[in-house]
């Protein structure tokens, strides 16, 4: 417990999430004459625009996910803290994080919330055990093990029924996530796997897009989307819209049809890129500002400033916010969190108060999403195309924002490898990726298979009483 008292130290601002927005956000105040407090549930910095490559074997972890505490070690005024938020008391400034079953309280002057979103399965959350998401590394890395882990169960398979099942892919959601899966897929099936069995040829495998809407990367127009499709479709990819899926398990997926009918496709491996929900933060500061309201994804819908009702110190920004026309992408993040430093800055040095700032503008830099190699479409401003040329362009803009030099080299040297020739550079899997998650869960949760799991572990089942540490 410090002893340091809010009169007798400098203006403190808390950032909450390692992403795009909290990095950004000490970027930006590294200079200023504050103390900047990061909290974030990981200790790492995720580029989460490439997890679907960590996924299909292309790049390793520590490409897309630096230490965070490695970026920010020569930004003296940040301190880290690991922890996950699941308290913000706005009348009283304070944050209570947690970590194993410990609990960390940190008071702030200043408030940013970047704490992005998570996997949304439209109130079916059960489908999860089957399809995880792409929204963490675990996520990534499990995926892997699924897709390895078909072919080789289908190389062991007994009967064609099961071979075929363990040789069909099904990605959900034909967003830019969904779309880069199903490609990379394709392409690991056709390229990198070719030759590596004795009784199956992995260039036989499904790989199934379904879409619940009419269009594949709809936000973007018809035009790129149609020109992702067909891309797809000549790779082999099987591009099923209007198909909405209602059922998901061991052995496959339940899908109906615009027509009201419903069907099955039987397929062991399935990933969801459907949708998003944002964390439940957003609904915690929404309670406790009177007047401010979140949107159907749980969004903040925040202020012109980027603040919430009532509180002109508490920022909220990245996939939290809820700003007409900003999208839920990185450039999203990087520039809210660089108007948010720039406000406490201002405020701090007298140039302005609260009611003189100008609202937050989002300057569009353009979409873009990859199909395959060589392969992308971007749309700048009014500016759409595809092929090659928007596949340097997604090159160089993503090598721009990896963090380190470092990273950004291995990252060219992989690429190299799997673009260039057949193989990639990390095709090791475990079941334990695969099973780990499930293994959390049941640990976490109160039910008899919970309590078996601890026991394994060697636990006796009990919660940890909450220590009183805290930051003042």
């Amino acid at each position: 417990m410090t002893t340091e008292t809010v009169a007798n130290r400098r203006h403190r601002v808390v950032v909450i999430g390692s992403g795009f927005g909290g990095l950004f956000a000490c970027k930006h105040l590294k200079h200023a004459d504050v103390d900047v407090v990061l909290i974030s549930k990981t200790s790492t910095h995720l580029f989460q625009p490439l997890l679907y490559q960590v996924a299909t074997g292309i790049l390793s972890t520590g490409e897309i996910a630096p230490a965070t505490r490695l970026v920010l070690r020569k930004y003296k005024n940040v301190q880290v803290i690991l922890g996950e938020v699941h308290d913000i008391d706005l009348v009283n400034r304070t944050v209570t994080s947690e970590l194993l079953n410990e609990d960390t309280v940190t008071s702030f002057d200043s408030l940013i919330v970047a704490t992005g979103a998570q996997q949304s399965y439209f109130g079916n959350d059960q489908f999860a055990t089957y399809a995880p998401g792409m929204k963490t590394i675990d996520d990534a890395l499990e995926l892997r093990a699924r897709i390895l882990g078909s072919f080789e169960e289908a190389e062991l398979a007994k009967t064609p029924e099961a071979r075929d099942r363990f040789m069909t892919f099904v990605v959900v959601g034909a967003g830019p996530t969904g779309v880069e899966l199903a490609g990379q897929i394709a392409e690991l099936a056709d390229r990198t796997l070719e030759g590596t069995f004795r009784n199956i040829d992995p260039r036989d495998a499904r790989v199934i897009l379904l879409e619940g809407a009419g269009a594949v990367l709809a936000p973007m127009g018809p035009k790129l989307g149609g020109k992702a499709q067909r891309r797809l479709e000549k790779m082999g990819v099987e591009i099923q819209l209007n198909a909405m899926v209602t059922g998901v398990d061991a052995r496959g997926v339940t899908v109906k049809d615009k027509d009201g009918s419903e069907r099955r496709i039987e397929a062991a491996c399935k990933v969801w890129s459907a949708g998003v929900a944002a964390s439940e933060l957003g609904k915690l500061l929404a309670d406790q500002s009177k007047g401010t309201e979140v949107d159907r994804a749980g969004r903040v819908i925040v202020e012109p400033d980027l603040t919430i009702k009532g509180y002109p110190n508490v920022f909220v920004v990245g996939d939290l916010m809820s700003v007409p026309n900003v999208p839920g992408q990185a450039q999203g993040a990087i520039q809210g969190a660089t108007y948010a430093a720039k406000q406490i800055k201002a405020e701090l040095g007298g140039k302005q108060t609260p009611e003189q700032r100008k609202p937050f503008k989002y300057f569009n830099k353009g979409s873009m999403a990859t199909v395959s190699r060589y392969n992308a479409v971007c749309q700048i401003g009014k500016l759409e195309f595809g092929g090659f040329l928007a596949w340097l362009i997604w090159l160089v803009l993503h090598l721009y924002y990896l963090i380190g030099y470092r990273s950004r080299a291995i990252t060219v040297f992989q690429w190299f490898v799997a673009f260039i020739g057949r193989n990639r550079g990390q095709m090791a899997a475990t079941e334990q990726w695969v099973f780990a998650r499930l293994a959390l869960e049941a640990m976490n949760g109160n039910d008899e298979d919970g309590r078996e799991v601890r026991a394994g572990l060697g636990g006796k089942g009990a919660t940890a009483l909450p220590s009183d540490r805290s930051v003042s």
